[in-house]
């Protein structure tokens, strides 16, 4: 409902602050509703954000990102014409495409649990939790660590560095990084984990694999609990070799902007499948222990 609202409402003010860097702003929109607006430093951030929001539903986890559509910049059309002198202050070309974010109300900061935090912190390898430790705790603790899951296996497919593994990378010079809140995570009032500012997946963190997948793969093998839904919907991908396919077809179909900022090329193509592959792999290999 959300999305569709957004998308014919007109943005009655823009304000700096609260939405990240400082060439985004918090929209206040007609229909009353608050959305951060993000424009990229390049298109392909833009476009990083949209296709990972929409794997995030191909994967059947989109409910732990927020509702999110794309918007043009256009200072005399009718969503922006009641904020046009604010445009010229923003430094935005005409004509840009940005991502309409809706604000999520009460959201407070997420520090990473074990054994991903501990165990980091103290610099040794990170080890899956063993049956053992499973079958002791709480029904709670057993549902933060399958959001944790689907986070960390999200956030590999995507190759997306901003978030847990950005903190792991600063261990080199801050040990006590760990014990700080996550990059771009935060909690819901319902406990839910919220993934926030993904702009760095599938395009951006696809050109840099060398640089992060030393982090990204550790973190995934650190994992061998994992959400039924999640697997199966992998397990699907795998089978069917059909991960970009399935992508491009929810995209073109949900996001009328699609064509102004394009797809995966083939070669991203072929890593998203390959990382699906991959995980399918490592999810095989934990049953199998």
């Amino acid at each position: 409902a959300w999305l569709s609202a957004a998308r014919a409402a007109r943005v009655a003010s823009l304000e700096r602050g609260g939405c990240g860097r400082s060439s985004n702003r918090l929209a206040r929109l007609s229909d009353g509703s608050r959305a951060c607006v993000r424009y990229g430093i390049n298109p392909e951030q833009i476009q990083g954000e949209a296709l990972s929001y929409h794997l995030a539903g191909v994967l059947g986890m989109q409910e732990r990102l927020p509702p999110m559509v794309l918007a043009l910049v256009e200072a005399r059309g009718r969503q922006w014409e009641p904020v046009r002198e604010e445009l010229r202050g923003s430094h935005w070309a005409e004509g840009a495409v940005v991502s309409l974010t809706r604000w999520v109300d009460n959201l407070t900061a997420v520090v990473a649990p074990a054994p991903w935090g501990a165990e980091a912190g103290a610099g040794r390898r990170l080890q899956p939790l063993s049956a053992g430790e499973l079958d002791g705790l709480p029904p709670s603790q057993l549902v933060e660590l399958v959001q944790w899951s689907d986070l960390i296996l999200f956030d590999y497919l995507t190759a997306n560095f901003d978030r847990l593994v950005s903190n792991l990378f600063s261990l080199q010079w801050d040990p006590r990084v760990m014990r700080r809140a996550t990059s771009n995570l935060l909690r819901a009032p319902d406990g839910g984990l919220v993934f926030m500012d993904n702009e760095a997946g599938l395009v951006h963190g696809y050109r840099l694999l060398a640089m992060w997948d030393p982090y990204n793969e550790p973190l995934l093998r650190s994992v061998c609990v994992f959400r039924e839904g999640t697997a199966r919907r992998v397990a699907e991908l795998h089978r069917r070799r059909s991960a970009a396919a399935e992508l491009r077809r929810r995209y073109r179909a949900r996001e009328p902007l699609w064509a102004r900022l394009g797809f995966l090329s083939e070669r991203q193509a072929e890593l998203l499948q390959a990382r699906v592959d991959f995980v399918h792999r490592h999810i095989a290999h934990c049953r199998a222990q």
